[in-house]
């Protein structure tokens, strides 16, 4: 169930609402995670068992490290937590993958190509009874949405604990809920455990919060209904065109859509988990800070999908080493974190060299081209980080690495071509696309932030006309993203496959 959905916004959402404030304060953890569960199950039907797995397990692992650490240890129970959510991450996210880099290795060294996975582990499924029968050749383990950000969630708690950044939660229903809760569970932020302890316990929603929610909700509603959705058509027909037909303008038309189209997609959907969590009393850090302002991939980073790139730095980065051991493992330290960002991202070789290429760009830097930056003008500046973000972006839309590679060598020039042909770049940009593409680059600066704060910070008239004025436009947002929805319009989501 997606939040861009009727039955999400009209049913499951006042629904929810209602029985959580009517529950009572004893009864709304129970309620919020049993409609959470039930969130999950509305697609993933079975699979909702392995977050119910990990759930009961990383409690009961978060129980452990605080005994054992009472006792001086903990370390062991620590690396039992990690070896658990791992695997369970490498068997549903990565099995089908390596598995097929292992049948490739193997034939690229003169030996025959192994059985498909289905084949080689049907005999064992079948003797445990977990099938009746033979699986398809084809078939291949089901990857469960949102997996990676419940995983990277039980990780943290288990590790803050053992760090005394937290105390084990004793009551499994207010645990169940911190990594199940609906409102971040498909695609973020990762919520660190520490940040939302108290919350889980103790909250209040007062009216001012509610409706501050509210808000948050519908600004994100209008990017991805919007923005993100009109982006995302043009982006997959252009990327989606053979190599032949693709030419250099319309490469970079397709590119700067996709580039929109997954800000506003996922910092849209952060935006409307953000907003729910106020209105159920929870107060989330911010994921992005306007990334397409950057001056620099280091800086791109720092507002990049934040909650991802914080858990990074703290859980592997800094227990790496950092900074601290010199500039040569410095960079290893950057390599390995930015190799694992990638494959965070997909199990594929187009996101293991999206993340070498962001890595190498922040080892780059380190070594002395971000001083050479800070003494050139802002506008090269920001177009060196613009250049690089959307180049790294071409491997991270494409199918795999062939595909990759011609659509940069047409962004390049050297596609043929067509002048006024059928797929130039001109035959996409309709008025509708173009006006699109005008609210989205602004709306990637900060430039509403910058006025609802003057808002803030005055009265008189023009102040009460921009609220007003702000009221009027949110109110047309809901209203042209309910005649989306109810057209039932082209509606991807690129963060639910991570």
């Amino acid at each position: 169930m997606v939040f861009s959905s009727p039955t999400f916004l009209f049913l499951f959402l006042p629904l929810v609402l209602a029985c959580v404030f009517l529950a009572g304060r004893r009864l709304r953890n129970p309620a919020l995670l049993a409609a959470s569960l039930f969130f999950y199950a509305w697609g993933e039907r079975g699979i909702v068992l392995v977050m119910v797995v990990s759930i009961v397990a990383n409690w009961g692992f978060g129980l452990w490290v605080a005994a054992a650490k009472r006792r001086g240890g903990g370390r062991a129970a620590v690396a039992a937590a990690v070896i658990f959510d791992l695997g369970l991450l490498i068997v549903f996210k990565y099995a089908n993958w390596l598995w097929q880099v292992a049948s490739d290795g193997f034939v690229a060294l003169g030996g025959s190509r192994p059985a498909p996975l289905g084949e080689a582990l049907g005999p064992t499924m079948l003797a445990l009874g977990w099938i009746d029968g033979p699986l398809p050749p084809d078939w291949a383990i089901h990857l469960p949405i949102g997996i990676s950000f419940f995983t990277f969630q039980a990780l943290s708690y288990v590790v803050d604990v053992y760090r005394g950044e937290g105390e084990a939660q004793r009551n499994p229903f207010t645990f169940g809920v911190y990594i199940s809760l609906f409102p971040q569970l498909i695609a973020g932020p990762i919520v660190r455990y520490k940040d939302v302890a108290a919350q889980l316990v103790n909250r209040t929603v007062d009216v001012q919060g509610f409706a501050w929610g509210v808000r948050r909700f519908l600004v994100g509603l209008g990017k991805k209904m919007l923005i993100a959705n009109t982006a995302a058509h043009t982006a997959d027909q252009i990327f989606g065109l053979p190599d032949a037909e693709l030419t250099s303008s319309g490469a970079w038309l397709g590119l700067i859509c996709y580039s929109l189209q997954i800000y506003f997609d996922f910092s849209g959907y952060s935006d409307m988990a953000i907003g729910l969590g106020r209105m159920l009393g929870f107060r989330f850090l911010e994921n992005f800070r306007y990334p397409y302002v950057a001056q620099s991939i280091t800086d791109f980073w720092r507002r990049w999908h934040i909650s991802l790139s914080n858990w990074f730095r703290d859980y592997l980065y800094v227990p790496l080493g950092g900074s601290r051991e010199g500039a040569w493992r410095t960079y290893r330290n950057l390599l390995i974190v930015f190799v694992l960002c990638g494959l965070w991202h997909g199990a594929s070789s187009v996101f293991l060299i999206w993340g070498l290429y962001h890595g190498a760009f922040l080892i780059l830097e380190r070594a002395g081209l971000r001083e050479m930056l800070e003494r050139a003008p802002r506008p090269v500046r920001h177009l060196y980080l613009l250049l690089v973000v959307l180049v790294g972006w071409v491997f991270f839309r494409a199918e795999g690495l062939p595909e990759a590679l011609a659509y940069l060598r047409a962004l390049a020039g050297f596609a043929v071509e067509t002048r006024g042909g059928f797929f130039d770049a001109a035959h996409y940009l309709d008025p509708r696309l173009m006006l699109v593409l005008v609210l989205g680059l602004v709306g990637c600066t900060p430039w509403l932030e910058y006025a609802v704060r003057w808002r803030e910070g005055h009265r008189g008239l023009l102040a009460g006309g921009l609220e007003l004025a702000g009221h009027l436009a949110l109110a047309l947002v809901f209203l042209l993203s309910s005649m989306k929805l109810a057209s039932g319009s082209y509606d991807p989501f690129i963060y639910f496959r991570f």
